[in-house]
């Protein structure tokens, strides 16, 4: 029996996971919006701030979704041997995110419940709307070595290979699972994260995360395209969240790619990418151009006028990024993407400790990610870049209804 889907976690329940003293530890398919209202998704497709993006569907929200402005990334370890006890995790999670991407508390709220026991809703997010959240969870290639599951692990879900360039620091890299909350409101997205792995305590334990801004690409047709902190445009061919026919083709897992459980899912990879912005700052405007193979104000091609022109890729420098990323010299494989800037501070040596977050959806990392970054390997753009943090994911397909789960299709016998 599952907890009632709607009713987050109980008070009492909370009680039962980790006692008085818990604390903090550590859309529908095509991008479809939806006002929610009493918990059901209802009205007519709305992007407007503050809007709730339906949270049942074929696939989950967060990857065709039209991105939003913040992100909040975490990624999790699992602590529990206990397959049941994290089973219920999935549950429990599912039922929270259910409430809080209708704008709704956790479970009892933030107040008004037993004063000898912690609230079952940390309380930030009190009197904010939805602001579009989503939630996206994923399962790492270490989380099924964990529960005996290395049968039901997919091909497609690779242990990434060394690429020319990575300086990755474990602390910042994999796990066992993890979540993906995006929001027009930072809050919002910290908001969710962090109930989630309060929620989670005795269970999981946060491996690392990231904050994110700035959207560095778009999966709105004729949206304006973002620009990252290098200045130039990202993202102007990005798949599109109403491109229903390229969706199938390389993002949506299909019944004939792998393992049932992952049918109408899709597979993440994560990359923490620093960028050196001081030593970018001082290089000539044509030399950026010249790097990126785009001209930095319109973003078109070079020798084309429009940022939306086919590019011309022989008229560009041989380690020109548009040249060796765009999909004709990668055998046709494209990425959703979803990325986001960052800024962390200073690294101590008074530089900014900034760059891309980058995030892509696609149907196999094999034919995706792994294909486009080895043909980068002799990109200009890496004298200015380096990947420090890497991850990858199976994200599972949606929660279909009421009585469905993260995982479901994944942790269930009878499935």
């Amino acid at each position: 029996m599952t907890q009632s889907q709607g009713d987050g976690p109980s008070r009492r329940a909370l009680i039962g996971w980790g006692g008085a003293g818990l604390a903090l530890g550590a859309a529908a398919a095509g991008g479809a919006v939806a006002v929610t209202r009493g918990g059901e998704d209802s009205g007519p497709p709305d992007a407007g701030a503050g809007a709730a993006v339906a949270f049942h569907g074929p696939h989950q929200a967060g990857i065709a979704t039209p991105v939003q402005d913040r992100l909040h990334f975490a990624a999790f370890d699992v602590t529990t041997t206990d397959r049941a006890e994290f089973v219920r995790l999935l549950k429990d999670w599912t039922d929270a995110a259910r409430r809080m991407t209708a704008g709704k508390a956790v479970g009892e709220g933030a107040f008004g419940g037993l004063p000898e026991a912690p609230p079952d809703d940390t309380g930030e997010a009190l009197g904010l709307k939805p602001s579009r959240l989503t939630l996206t969870v994923g399962f790492g290639p270490s989380l099924f070595r964990k529960f005996g599951l290395d049968a039901r692990r997919p091909d497609a879900l690779i242990d990434l290979p060394r690429f020319a360039g990575d300086a990755l620091d474990a602390t910042r890299s994999d796990g066992d699972l993890c979540v993906q909350a995006c929001a027009d409101d930072p809050q919002v997205a910290v908001h969710a994260i962090r109930n989630l792995a309060r929620i989670g305590m005795g269970k999981v334990v946060i491996r690392w995360s990231q904050l994110g801004f700035g959207k560095t690409s778009s999966t709105t047709p004729d949206a304006q395209t973002p620009r990252n902190l290098m200045g130039f445009k990202d993202g102007t061919r990005n798949i599109a969240g109403t491109e229903t026919g390229r969706l199938e083709k390389f993002v949506w897992v299909g019944e004939k790619d792998g393992p049932a459980w992952m049918t109408g899912g899709s597979y993440l990879v994560a990359r923490r990418i620093r960028m050196h912005i001081e030593t970018w700052d001082r290089t000539s405007l044509q030399e950026q151009e010249d790097i990126f193979g785009r001209d930095k104000g319109e973003g078109a091609p070079v020798g084309k006028a429009k940022e939306r022109d086919e590019p011309f890729l022989k008229a560009m420098l041989p380690d020109a990024h548009v040249r060796l990323a765009h999909p004709d010299s990668n055998g046709g494989a494209t990425l959703l993407r979803r990325g986001y800037s960052f800024t962390d501070g200073t690294d101590g040596l008074g530089r900014l400790e900034a760059g891309l977050f980058f995030l892509a959806y696609q149907r196999d990392v094999r034919e995706g990610f792994v294909r486009v970054q080895r043909n980068l390997a002799t990109d200009a753009l890496n004298e200015y870049i380096q990947h420090v943090g890497s991850a990858v994911f199976a994200i599972p397909p949606g929660v279909r209804d009421q009585d469905d789960w993260w995982g479901r299709t994944l942790f269930s016998e009878e499935a």
